[in-house]
């Protein structure tokens, strides 16, 4: 630990840092911070070890006010300066751990929900990885205040009728101070609609690498006149944005869904983990998929994967493996979107993988036709289910799916649960403008 502590005050003095933010996520996974004011570098010590006392109370899903003192403790691997701050008394960004003042882990903490589970698969002798794909938009408003897509390219386009090329560069420019690993950026299906890809990691530098990712792009997107909204469904007609997420385990270096000597180069460990995620895809959409925004993207017709089922290579089902094989070799869940938290959603896929391992879930045959073009009538003899339409029917999977709840920890789940019944609750009740155009003459 001292060597780390000497490491970021070197950095820090070399970046003439003078703000110092500590920053954590909620329970929905937005970042939270705190600025401190740096008098001398030295000064990060004290507060890497001992981290600082703050009210807990105000946080959304984390204490009441009669229990309200946490800890907040930075983790010295996660600094990074804010290239999109202004470079003269510069800004530094570490990315922490909640505790109790007892020093025990707060067990509302997401970071420490993912830490824990993936400390479970360490035991097992497994590394987890993930690779996302979070997509976006890029939009505009008008003096109204209403919000149109920035552009009206499609899939693969370039300019002049992509027109977030040059911003695109500016992003991937911007990631890359910040030490990603960009593999791609392009423009997507949706009119303003954009990804960028970046390399898989293990999970907890994943899941703190999305939210860095999306805090960054926003504020590059700000300071360039324009707005990002990861969103998962903004416009009515179009596709909307997924966070696709690729998995895969390790042991000893060693890729463990790769088997040379089965008939698609899958081994055991591959089916059983896909089994898993197929089991328990309907709790997985609550967390993976957690607004009711989310569910106007997850409906059939707009390329979204609502059928739970799995295939080789074939983008029509929720489960995915991609044709690559020796250590890329993945398996590719396709509901999750970007209004996620990460590290829940990370230690959900892995718990529901793990029981797949554990109790040996097999998957069944590859689906290898396009189920999107499928009516009900002819799913239903396949075995093939769909995901929740709604939140409402989400978290009512959640509610019965022992394996998912127990990721989650009994505080998140309590709060987690409580949460997205009053979002379905303040939903169901508004009156849209749809409502009053069909309904209005009756």
């Amino acid at each position: 630990m001292q060597d780390k502590i000497g490491k970021v005050i070197e950095n820090i003095e070399k970046c003439g840092t003078k703000f110092v933010r500590l920053q954590f996520v909620d329970i929905h996974g937005t970042p939270k911070n705190m600025a401190i004011p740096l008098v001398k570098p030295d000064d990060m010590e004290d507060i890497i070890k001992d981290g600082l006392l703050f009210d807990g109370s105000s946080v959304e899903g984390f204490v009441d006010i009669n229990d309200s003192d946490l800890v907040i403790k930075p983790d010295p691997d996660t600094f990074s300066s804010l290239p999109w701050r202004p470079e003269e008394k510069g800004v530094c960004r570490f990315i922490c751990d909640i505790y109790w003042p007892d020093g025990t882990p707060f067990e509302g903490d997401p970071r420490y929900i993912l830490r824990k589970t993936l400390e479970k698969a360490e035991k097992m002798g497994y590394e987890y990885n993930v690779g996302p794909e979070p997509e976006f938009f890029i939009v505009d408003v008008d003096e109204e205040g209403r919000i149109y897509p920035h552009d009206e390219g499609v899939y693969f386009d370039v300019e002049p009728v992509d027109q977030g090329t040059d911003m695109r560069r500016e992003l991937v420019l911007g990631l890359e101070e910040l030490n990603f690993e960009v593999e791609v950026s392009h423009h997507e299906v949706g009119p303003g609609q954009h990804e960028i890809d970046f390399k898989f990691d293990n999970a907890l530098k994943t899941a703190d690498a999305v939210i860095t990712f999306k805090q960054a792009i926003k504020a590059i997107a700000d300071n360039l006149g324009s707005m990002v909204t990861f969103m998962p469904k903004p416009f009515f007609g179009v596709n909307g944005s997924g966070m696709h997420c690729h998995q895969s385990l390790f042991k000893d270096g060693k890729n463990v869904f790769y088997d040379p000597d089965t008939e698609n180069q899958l081994s055991e460990e591959a089916l059983y983990f896909t089994g898993g995620l197929l089991k328990h895809s309907k709790a997985l959409s609550a967390i993976v998929a957690p607004s009711v925004n989310s569910y106007k993207r997850l409906v059939p017709g707009y390329e979204a994967p609502v059928y739970i089922a799995y295939g080789l290579r074939n983008r029509s089902t929720l489960v995915r493996i991609p044709a690559s094989r020796g250590n890329g070799t993945r398996v590719e869940f396709r509901c999750p979107d970007p209004s996620c938290n990460p590290y829940l959603a990370f230690a959900a896929m892995l718990e529901a993988g793990l029981d797949g391992m554990e109790n040996q879930i097999h998957p069944g045959e590859p689906t290898e036709i396009d189920v999107f073009n499928l009516s009900p009538e002819e799913l239903a003899p396949m075995g093939i289910d769909v995901l929740p339409s709604s939140l409402w029917e989400a978290y009512h999977a959640l509610e019965k799916d022992s394996v998912i709840k127990a990721s989650l920890g009994d505080h998140v789940y309590n709060q987690f649960y409580a949460l997205k019944r009053k979002e379905w609750d303040d939903y169901r009740i508004q009156v849209f403008q749809y409502e009053v155009n069909k309904y209005l003459q009756i």
